[in-house]
């Protein structure tokens, strides 16, 4: 998939993401082991031998205990294991690590902080790693140790975004924000900067923006770009100004990147140099991402941009031209749109030509887009679409007779399309399908609820100012 599709997915899900209950009770830091630990938890972890091997003074030994130890996933054994982080040995402190990540329990957490302060960068990362992994749902496996130095290695002329975000309604426990922030300003390993730029991304750490946007000026290039992609995925329209020098980057990839970033940011300064980039640039791509952010800065004034550029020969154009038509929504251009679609063969830009003249006002195709979010190459696209389209109140109770769908997977995407949009109505179209004969259709509507009562709650509890 294009990367305007993809990024789209950040630009229709960031939204203010409301809090939902706090986490359970943290562990002491790194005193786990001490005296004051519970009676019936001293008693659990010594009644494990594997604790005792480790003690060993063989660092092998010690290794296989700590990873036997997560293989358990028995929270009693996290005192020992965030004393272990105090061993001698590498090899030991990353395998705690991993075993910490796997148990996965609330009370992990401040022992995995400590191993963000840990000597070895491997041991740094896996931690930043395993900390982002616990809101996720995706941690590192045993065997991973290493695994994160020889990757950005091999990838550093081949950067791929991560666009992976926590659910709404997930609450991250602010400590767990400054260890990774923290290890974003300790420059001792360019990687583990990178690992903690992702996860403030991952995290929508909004109190990390600062930090981020001078990562984004950074002189290593793959920082520069986790920095970017994080930047968009928080969406804190504040840091899309001091972003706009670097579209005069000599860097032709930052030049790129950063087009797309501000785009994305809204940042309105930045339309001059965009549309500059896309009408002077004397290579296509820097055009194509120029045109790209101009399309999700969506000002009217280029509307005729995007006119032109829907009869481009270069089908990157066409797309972004289609997204751009979209988010203006002005029903003036629906006969341009219509002449567009009947002539287009893309794939990907007929999907945002449908987009554009949905999102201008006329329903002919929305059966298409919804029909398309069963598909394996334009599925995500569809989905990014439909949560932008559900943003407008009005447009939510449109979507809600697709969720009595004949296609189990067209049934899910929208589950998670509401997550991100849903409103008090969206819940009872949600209740019917507990019982849908998909489990994962029947876990996707319980993710949207969950998220939808915490965006509900938060707005309630926020104060009403007079007049408004």
């Amino acid at each position: 998939m294009r990367r305007s599709c993809v990024v789209f997915w950040i630009f229709a899900l960031s939204m203010p993401l409301a809090g939902i209950s706090s986490l359970a009770a943290q562990a002491p830091n790194g005193g786990a082991a001490q005296a004051s630990t519970p009676p019936a938890s001293s008693s659990a972890t010594s009644a494990n031998p594997l604790v005792t091997l480790l003690k060993s003074p063989d660092a092998g030994v010690r290794a296989r205990a700590a990873r036997d130890l997560g293989k358990g996933h028995d929270a009693s054994v996290i005192p020992a294991l965030a004393e272990a982080l105090s061993d001698p040995s590498e090899k030991v402190r990353r395998e705690v690590v991993l075993s910490l990540a796997q148990i996965h329990e609330a009370a992990a957490l401040d022992a995995l902080i400590k191993a963000t302060q840990d000597a070895d960068d491997d041991c740094r990362a896996l931690a930043v790693e395993s900390l982002v992994g616990y809101y996720t749902g995706t941690v590192p496996t045993p065997g991973f140790s290493g695994f994160v130095k020889k990757n950005w290695d091999r990838a550093k002329s081949h950067f791929s975004s991560d666009f992976t975000r926590i659910d709404p309604g997930i609450k991250v426990e602010p400590k767990v924000i400054v260890a990774l922030d923290t290890e974003l300003k300790d420059r001792r390993s360019r990687y583990t900067a990178r690992e903690a730029a992702k996860g403030l991304g991952i995290l929508t750490a909004q109190s990390a923006v600062p930090d981020l946007v001078k990562a984004a000026h950074s002189s290593d290039e793959d920082l520069f770009l986790e920095a970017l992609n994080a930047l968009s995925k928080i969406k804190d329209l504040t840091a899309g100004p001091p972003l706009v020098d670097l579209l005069d980057s000599p860097n032709k990839e930052i030049k790129q990147e950063a087009a797309v970033t501000v785009g994305i940011l809204r940042t309105q300064q930045a339309l001059p140099k965009l549309q500059s980039m896309f009408e002077n640039a004397t290579d296509e791509k820097t055009k194509e991402k120029g045109l790209e952010g101009l399309a999700y800065l969506a000002d009217p004034a280029s509307n005729p941009v995007f006119l032109k550029a829907l009869w481009s020969y270069d089908k990157a154009m066409r797309t972004s031209a289609a997204e751009g038509l979209a988010r203006t929504a002005d029903p003036k251009n629906v006969p341009e749109l219509q002449k567009a679609v009947m002539t287009e063969k893309d794939g990907d830009t007929k999907l945002a030509l449908r987009y554009a003249i949905t999102a201008a006002g006329k329903t002919d195709y929305l059966n298409d887009v919804v029909d398309e979010l069963s598909s394996k190459s334009h599925g995500d696209a569809a989905q990014s679409y439909l949560v932008e389209l559900a943003r407008t109140p009005a447009f939510l109770p449109k979507l809600y007779p697709y969720l009595q769908s004949s296609n189990a997977t067209v049934r899910r995407r929208l589950c998670t399309v509401l997550m991100y949009t849903g409103d008090q109505t969206s819940l009872e179209q949600l209740d019917r399908l507990e019982h849908d004969s998909n489990g994962d259709v029947v876990s996707e509507s319980l993710r949207a609820k969950r998220a939808i009562r915490a965006r509900l709650d938060a707005a309630a509890a926020t104060p009403k100012t007079e007049g408004h």
